[in-house]
């Protein structure tokens, strides 16, 4: 059971009305470069990599049923844009990921399926009506989670092939806040009612990049899951680099590692870590 919060606490030195409060905003045309960079970067990061190779972030998954993933997914979102859906569709190309672990790196289908989707999703416009989960439903969220979805993948695939991975200030920021909104959507408590385990009083985390001015405040004290931009008084704290936040709260990288501090209540983030997580 989690205890209740110690006295102490931690109060994060960025102002929640300054500056960096917007910074990580990226618009639809970025978003949709992005799909396209991502994969890129992905293709040349893997080089002549081996598709048998595990993914330790991806939990019995080889580096081929990963690009498989990635590469299905592509072509699943464009569906979704290009007919204009107005409800799910099946998706089996972005789940049944068998192939052919022998063969090379299928550089030239990835990209392919990253550019078919963002011409796509460029033609449609950011505010398309289509099917979205929760209450998105525009092309705007397809375009922002697919450059963010392909980020997080392209560090699972470094993982399994024993390469640095590096992103751009601005793409982490943005990816790191569409983390936060999505977590906290309250539509999780019906596919997850165990996720309401997280509310309680005195629960408040609070996230800094070190590197970056910028922070992440979590506030689990109400009835829903609320976030936001900026520093606060938080009963426990991470502190890293802006990579390293963004791999911990993806949870591409163990938090008690080299280069994070944790300061106050480790059993409420533990717990925290425990029930998060969208993808």
């Amino acid at each position: 059971m989690l205890v209740p919060a110690p006295t102490t606490s931690w109060q994060s030195p960025i102002d929640e009305t300054g500056p960096d409060h917007e910074r990580g905003t990226m618009d639809f045309d970025r978003h949709c470069t992005e799909i396209v960079t991502q994969t890129e970067l992905l293709t040349t990061g893997l080089g002549a990599a081996d598709l048998r190779a595990p993914v330790p972030s991806c939990p019995g998954w080889s580096l081929g049923n990963l690009v498989r993933h990635i590469g299905g997914g592509h072509r699943w979102a464009r569906e979704v844009v290009r007919t204009r859906a107005t409800g799910f569709l099946p998706d089996d190309q972005v789940r049944k990921l068998d192939g052919d672990d022998c063969a090379d790196v299928p550089a030239t289908w990835l990209v392919e399926g990253a550019t078919q989707l963002a011409d796509t999703l460029r033609a449609a416009g950011p505010n398309t009506k289509v099917w979205a989960p929760a209450d998105y439903a525009t092309t705007s969220f397809w375009a922002r989670r697919f450059a963010h979805e392909t980020l997080v993948h392209r560090a699972d695939a470094t993982l399994a092939a024993g390469t640095e991975f590096v992103v751009s200030e601005d793409v982490a920021l943005d990816a790191v806040d569409e983390w936060m909104e999505l977590d906290a959507l309250p539509q999780h408590f019906d596919y997850r009612p165990q996720k309401r385990e997280l509310l309680g009083p005195g629960r408040t985390l609070a996230f800094e990049a070190t590197d970056a001015g910028a922070a992440w405040f979590v506030d689990l004290t109400g009835e829903v899951i609320a976030w936001r931009r900026g520093g606060g008084q938080a009963v426990v704290a991470v502190r890293g680099s802006l990579t390293d936040l963004l791999l911990v709260i993806y949870r591409r990288k163990a938090v008690r590692t080299s280069g994070i501090e944790i300061l106050g209540d480790e059993e409420l983030l533990d717990f925290w870590l425990g029930h998060v997580g969208f993808a």
